[in-house]
């Protein structure tokens, strides 16, 4: 029961929280300069000036009323406590606004359209950061201080070191034909190809999977190293503990004391990024996808910060947000379905 009541608090907080940090967001982009109503002046200059050849001397051209009229236009006539409730009510969180970058596409359209790809190489990465790390950390902890621990350390404070979007750029120049005399094995940008529809089934198959292959080997390598590190050192100190030389003590094998007893405890600090997934899946990664030209969520953030684009840069954060709180309370849960004897009453 007192679980209970502690996620209902949990997910009461996160009403007000999502509502703190969408009102602050909300608030610092009316004062970012280079606005939509900035640029549209600027258009409006630039066609001026490409017409008259007068230019760049047309400072007056905009009337203080076709200011207004294009204030009025973007919404910005009006008090910021009526734009922000519009944006989170009558606008949906921003989702029924149009774009200010893409005409004709609202955007929950924007968001919808990359939403699958991002989805796909984030839970693809995020599983296969768990599936590798978790038992390469076991394995390393067997085998403390021996020859495979020392070496795989090595390789894996190497991939570690090396920013991900300087791992993109070299699996690019050594596996997709861009520099002459190397390997021409992957695609070198992109997640389909355009003659995709016309694919069978397999060869389809075979299209996505050689379009993610450098891709999620970048994602997976930034989490690679303290994932393992982390089920390494936790396995550790668990086999260090009395319980485990109690259950060796009264005839247990090793074996069963690492697999039955000391695991189960060791996965607790991995579980704090089980609720990662959420926001991992949906967010996607800016570097990776502009490095590889992947059509995502994370490219499509960028362009949205830099055309500012508020509509979709707000739908993008609010949706963000909201899969982040919850994501943590997911962690929580995870905490106590390895661990029941966790408590999470206040004292």
């Amino acid at each position: 029961m007192e679980k209970l009541d502690y996620f209902i608090r949990r997910f009461l907080l996160v009403i007000p929280t999502f509502l703190g940090i969408t009102l602050l967001c909300f608030a610092l982009i009316q004062f970012v300069p280079g606005g939509p109503v900035e640029q549209m002046i600027m258009q409006m200059k630039g066609i001026g000036t490409a017409e008259s050849g007068m230019g760049t001397g047309l400072t007056g051209s905009i009337s203080e009323e076709q200011r207004k009229a294009l204030e009025a236009h973007f919404g910005f006539d009006k008090p910021f406590y009526e734009r922000y409730w519009k944006w989170l009510v009558k606008d949906r969180l921003g989702m029924k606004m149009e774009s200010y970058k893409f005409p004709n596409k609202t955007a929950w359209q924007l968001i919808k359209e990359r939403f699958k790809v991002s989805l796909i190489f984030g839970v693809t990465g995020f599983v296969l950061s768990y599936f590798v790390c978790i038992p390469l950390g076991i394995l390393k902890a067997l085998r403390h201080d021996k020859a495979f621990d020392f070496v795989s350390s090595v390789i894996v404070f190497v991939g570690y070191a090396i920013p991900p979007f300087a791992f993109g750029m070299v699996l690019k120049m050594l596996f997709c034909g861009t520099v002459e005399g190397l390997w021409d094995i992957f695609p070198v940008s992109g997640f389909r190809s355009d003659n995709f529809a016309d694919l069978m089934f397999l060869g389809k198959v075979k299209d996505i999977f050689m379009h993610m292959f450098l891709p999620v080997i970048c994602y997976v390598i930034g989490n690679f190293a303290v994932l393992t590190l982390l089920m390494k050192n936790s396995l550790l100190e668990q086999i260090s503990k009395d319980y485990i030389r109690t259950v060796l003590a009264k005839g247990g094998s090793f074996t069963r004391a690492i697999w039955i007893h000391a695991l189960r405890n060791s996965l607790i600090p991995i579980a704090t990024g089980f609720g990662a997934i959420l926001t991992v899946m949906f967010a996607g990664s800016v570097i990776i996808e502009t490095v590889f030209e992947i059509p995502g969520m994370g490219r499509l953030s960028l362009e949205a910060i830099v055309g500012r684009d508020y509509p979709v840069f707000m739908g993008i954060l609010s949706l963000t947000a909201i899969l982040g709180l919850v994501g943590n309370i997911l962690s929580d849960f995870m905490y106590v379905l390895i661990d029941p004897r966790i408590n999470f009453q206040q004292n």
